[in-house]
């Protein structure tokens, strides 16, 4: 969406403020962007644009690149820690901060930039340019440096030392190779030296460790303002504070105003808000100082006083933007707000008619504009939506934009035609969504999989069965000295196993948490426990069959393709759709488009759009005649499926209604009847959807929003739904898939595991109540213009917390809502603080599903020891749903138990993007896979552990559709079970300490190298090995070789190859006996083949390959 031809008409406006100081320029919000856009224009220097709070810069810089799209604009965030608050900066904020700090400081790029700041961001203390400066260094091809003065000065200026790079402001040495991850450079970087001379400098990809493109030169600046080098009285333990001890590196303090060249242009969006937040920071700021010299404790005053602010601006040219200057009754200059039509349609286009007799130009910018422009085509039928405004502007034209902007404006122009930009806000009444930060996610390491086994850890191997993991050891043998994972089982037994069998090892998880028993070696009860394992999951396999093969035969509704319509909802979506919602969204129409009954599952961590993808599945349900069930778990959670229900259907002609105790007798009645009738397409009800008086017209999709929280009788009932009507299930709770296969069976899944690009980490804190934290929390959450969740889940006592807050934090408006309410006082509580009128929404775990508030940003649970760890990561879910950072405070009670202290230390330890997976299988391990299994699978995972369990159920199933030939039936996605063959060669093969130097990560390579499967994935392994540690050594190509012998030998049918009395021996399957003239070196025996030859290596490799093209 380009904008930017409607510029010029603005610049008349413009001319006036070349070369004034301090000078007004009042405007509406909605024209302070492209006003800015002007300026930049025309300008050589860079611009800041300063906004009070943090949502109007995240608007802000969503708008200015559809209204500049040639400039580069950068968001130079605020620190997350109030003023005086000695907590640590995020990880993002810091390096975003520096990166911006230091171009300034270098000069480079600031042509054509807007850079966008809050008045907090611009207050708090920073470096002086110089320090940046002298920070910095330049690395170029060819250049002579010394490893450790280069390795020190990287840790002095806040680079961490790390295994493997995935982010910005880490470094790897491994020998003479070095990956940095420069804080002002897109990509990491790997330098190889040839002793002290910089030989290459290559880019790679953190995802896959696998370089690409050569660069020149590298700039390294410090990825943090709390420089290490500079800190001199910061503790050394504690490098997360090093920002709160910043402001005593320098005697005077900087700013970012001071990194600013002469010739910057400074606008204030609206000067009055940015001074008022300003005094409200300074005054907070003191009470807070207050309290740590109570509490004995000094520092340096981290931010620049109102005072220091104003000299700073003085130096500079600025301009203020706000409207509030303005004498009572005086009309801003040419432009003001757009007239509003609260979604009336009909006064809509009538006022786009009038505007059009009068020779007006207007510009319809919309989520719906192919829907508007339908609607107005019927009138016009020459007006197709355009993508960008019109070079030029015709009077009485009138432009529709498929996009969308906070609001519009009306730009009058005496001598000219007037210009209407009108936006959905104008239309419909609606707010823009809260706009989301676009961010690099950071990336996993490709063995990042394999990191789950640690040392202790219960682990079950496919032939000996349950031990315990003791680490990684060396050991010598025939003078050859090679690594294994040692194993410990019962009676003091030890088993060593070889790094290319580490696949035959997995993690145990069992069924109710507690130890499992080791099994001892050479004992038959692991062979019994594994055969009755294989016996069950035959079973379990057969039915499996026999369900998908019947949901074949039954017949179903087929719903048609996607509709114009269909389109222009999914392109009204305001945000990015992740590459998971587009598959599941896929697979749900595909399935709708069948003819027999859909019954998918869409698993998904809390806030990845699963209802987004539900609200698609219905609209296009509807648009095929049919009627529409949404049942969910809670009254508060219908309300908010139903607002977003028909705030994004809004433009089209679907009649969404709500069933719940919100609804008085009279309304249920009239609903219930216009149901029956078939004028309403969608219903979003409680389990009162379920009660007999409930009948459809047309049913023809039913949505179950988390199935697991209705009770037995409903399930049953939804259960004989399925053979109906298309049931398309959703889930936050993210039960293994496997799980979930093994349980149900007959279900399709589809799983959203990509976060939203803009989303953040939750800060995570734990610990007793302390009523000085909750203040600041509040606090911080007021100060940015955010919301409050209290969790206290007890309603006889909540009326005495509310009143606890209010007397702690007297300037927050507090409400109470617990499920005991009634319904009309709880449905108005809810709606106030959905509509941002309330701060604090002080309540039970009601909230706890589904619940969606993108402005509420900061959860306070009372007492979170009572609660699950299910719960406590379902609540989490109810914060950091926008591109805001937020928090998360879980209180415990000072004489917890030791399981509920274990649960919140797990919830703080997982507060990572999609640690939902990571929580659920933690709580599998605490409580066991027990409670969500039959008696007839119990038992075989109690005795095999879940993995294998499910290992050996993916190879039943993939088995039996071969044999059956029914191809239209899925694998399962569990891992394959490991090549049964053992290898024992004369070889010292492993990733050795001087190769790869960390435990941890050799383990996990090894743990994937165990796993490849084909020679090409052994040769892209040992290609990759060379690009990320450096030309391989004999041992390693030693391992590698191994590794193909082990794939290849498998292929060719063979069980071991070993080495006895100085020869290779090759023993096969029973039934088995190779054929034909194997060549001179080879003797064959009853026990196998025996190979003889100097040149083993090679002539193995060749035997292999002979005997794979043997018929079996």
């Amino acid at each position: 969406m380009d904008l930017s031809s409607l510029l010029p008409a603005l610049r008349a406006s413009v001319d006036a403020l070349e070369g004034v100081s301090g000078g007004m320029l009042p405007l509406p919000s909605s024209a302070r962007a492209p006003m800015a856009a002007s300026l930049i224009s025309e300008r050589a220097g860079p611009l800041l644009m300063v906004a009070p709070r943090g949502d109007r810069v995240l608007t802000l810089a969503q708008e200015l690149p559809h209204w500049a799209p040639q400039a580069r604009v950068a968001v130079f965030p605020e620190p997350d820690p109030l003023f005086y608050e000695p907590q640590p900066w995020g990880k993002r904020t810091r390096q975003q901060r520096a990166e911006i700090l230091a171009r300034l400081s270098s000069e480079n790029e600031l042509e054509n930039t807007i850079y966008l700041a809050t008045v907090r961001a611009i207050m708090t203390v920073t470096p002086s340019p110089e320090q940046m400066r002298a920070s910095s260094r330049k690395l170029e091809s060819h250049q002579t440096v010394e490893m450790q003065e280069l390795l020190k000065f990287l840790v002095g200026i806040g680079y961490e030392p790390a295994s493997i790079v995935t982010t910005r402001g880490q470094f790897s040495r491994r020998g003479g190779i070095l990956d940095i991850w420069s804080n002002t450079h897109n990509n990491p970087v790997r330098i190889e030296l040839f002793g002290d001379e910089i030989e290459t400098m290559r880019e790679f990809d953190p995802a896959t460790q696998r370089s690409s493109q050569m660069i020149d030169n590298l700039l390294l600046t410090p990825p943090r303002e709390g420089i290490p080098a500079l800190l001199v009285d910061a503790p050394e333990h504690d490098s997360d504070l090093h920002e709160f001890y910043l402001p005593g590196i320098h005697p005077d303090p900087h700013g970012f105003l001071d990194y600013l060249p002469q010739d910057s242009l400074v606008l204030m969006d609206g000067w009055t808000a940015v001074e008022t937040v300003a005094h409200e920071l300074e005054a907070q700021a003191l009470e807070l100082r207050e309290r740590m010299e109570d509490g004995g404790k000094e520092a340096p005053r981290p931010y620049l006083t109102i005072d220091e602010l104003r000299e700073g601006l003085d130096r500079l040219t600025s301009v203020d933007l706000g409207l509030s200057g303005q004498t009572a009754g005086e009309t801003p200059p040419a432009v003001s707000a757009g007239q509003r039509f609260g979604g009336q349609i009909k006064p809509f286009m009538a006022y786009l008619r009038e505007r059009r007799l009068a020779h007006e130009t207007s510009i319809v910018v919309s989520r719906q504009a192919n829907r508007l422009a339908d609607l107005w085509n019927e009138r016009d039928p020459s007006r197709p939506v355009a993508e960008a405004v019109p070079d030029e502007l015709v009077p009485g034209e009138i432009t529709f934009i498929q996009g969308a902007l906070a609001e519009g404006w009306t730009l009058l122009r005496p001598a000219e035609a007037s210009i209407h930009l009108i936006t959905d806000a104008e239309i419909f009444g609606w707010s823009r969504p809260r706009p989301r930060r676009r961010v690099r996610p950071q990336v996993p390491a490709p063995e990042s999989a394999f990191a789950d086994l640690e040392l202790g850890n219960h682990v079950v191997h496919v032939d000996h069965g349950v031990g315990r993991f003791e680490g990684l050891v060396s050991r010598t043998l025939d003078s050859l000295e090679r690594e294994y994972l040692l194993i410990s089982y019962a009676d003091g037994d030890q088993l060593y196993v070889p790094i290319h069998q580490a696949d035959r090892v997995t993690r145990y998880l069992g069924v109710d948490g507690s130890s499992p028993r080791l099994s001892r070696l050479g004992s038959q009860r692991w062979v019994r426990s594994r055969a009755d394992a294989k016996h069950a999951v035959e079973e379990v396999a057969q039915d499996l069959l026999k369900l998908y093969a019947l949901r074949v035969t039954v017949a179903g509704h087929a719903f048609a393709e996607d509709t114009p319509w269909q389109r222009e909802l999914e392109a009204s979506f305001p945000h990015v759709d992740t590459p998971d919602q587009i598959t599941a969204l896929e697979a749900v129409k595909a399935d709708m488009e069948r003819g027999r009954p859909m019954d998918r599952l869409i698993c998904g961590d809390v806030g990845y759009g699963k209802t987004e993808v539900a609200l698609r599945a219905a609209f296009k349900a509807v648009m095929d005649g049919t009627q529409v069930g949404i049942l969910v778990p809670t009254t508060v959670l219908a309300q908010q499926h139903y607002r977003t229900f028909k705030r994004r259907l809004a433009a089209f002609p679907v009649e969404v209604e709500m069933l719940s105790r919100f609804r008085t007798r009279a309304e249920t009645a009239t609903i219930l009847e216009r149901l029956r009738e078939g004028q309403v397409d969608i219903v979003i009800a409680t389990h009162r959807l379920l009660q007999k008086d409930v009948r459809f017209k047309n049913l023809g999709l039913l949505i179950i929003d988390e199935e697991q929280r209705f009770g037995v009788t409903h399930k049953e009932y939804l259960k004989s739904m399925r053979t109906e009507v298309d049931v398309l299930t959703l889930t936050a709770t993210p039960i293994p898939r496997t799980l979930y296969l093994a349980l149900t069976g007959v279900r399709d899944i589809s799983t959203i595991d990509t976060a939203p690009e803009d989303r953040l980490p939750v800060v995570t804190h734990t610990g007793s109540y302390d009523p000085a934290l909750v203040r600041r929390a509040v606090l911080r959450e007021l100060d940015r213009g955010g919301q409050v969740f209290f969790v206290h889940n007890r309603v006889r006592s909540i009326n005495g917390i509310k009143a606890r807050i209010l007397n702690l934090i007297p300037e927050a408006k507090v409400e109470v809502a617990h499920g005991q309410m009634p319904e009309k006082e709880l449905a108005d509580v809810m709606s106030s603080f959905t509509d941002g009128e309330v701060d604090v929404l002080l309540t039970t775990s009601i909230i706890e599903s589904g619940l969606d508030i993108p402005n509420a940003n900061t959860l306070i649970v009372d007492r979170a020891d009572q609660f699950g760890l299910g719960q406590l990561y379902q609540l989490r879910g109810r914060v950091g749903r926008s591109a805001q950072r937020a928090y998360a405070y879980f209180f415990h009670h000072a004489q917890a138990t030791p399981e509920a202290l274990q649960r919140l230390e797990i919830i703080s330890e997982n507060s990572q993007l999609g640690a939902g997976y990571s929580i659920a299988l933690r709580d599998l391990e605490m409580r066991g896979a027990g409670d969500l299994l039959g008696k007839r699978q119990h038992g075989n995972i109690a005795a095999v552990g879940f993995h294998f369990y499910t290992q050996l159920l993916g190879e039943a199933v993939r088995r039996l559709r071969d044999e059956k030939e029914a191809s239209d039936i899925p694998d399962l996605p569990t891992e394959a079970l490991p090549l049964q063959i053992s290898i024992e060669l004369p070889l010292s093969g492993a990733l050795t300490a001087n190769y790869v130097s960390d435990r941890s990560l050799r383990l996990q390579l090894y743990r994937r190298m165990a796993g490849l499967r084909t020679l090409e994935q052994v040769e892209a392994m040992r290609s990759e090995l060379e690009d990320r540690f450096g030309s391989p050594p004999t041992e390693v190509e030693n391992l590698l070789y191994q590794l193909r012998v082990k794939i290849l030998a498998s292929e060719a049918g063979m069980t071991a190859i070993s080495t006895e009395l100085g020869q290779i021996l090759i023993q096969f399957e029973p039934g088995r006996r190779p054929e034909g003239d194997l060549g001179p070196e080879i003797r064959m025996s009853k026990r196998g083949l025996w190979l003889t030859s100097a040149n083993w290596q090679d002539s193995l490799m060749a035997l292999l390959q002979n005997l794979i093209l043997q018929p079996a």
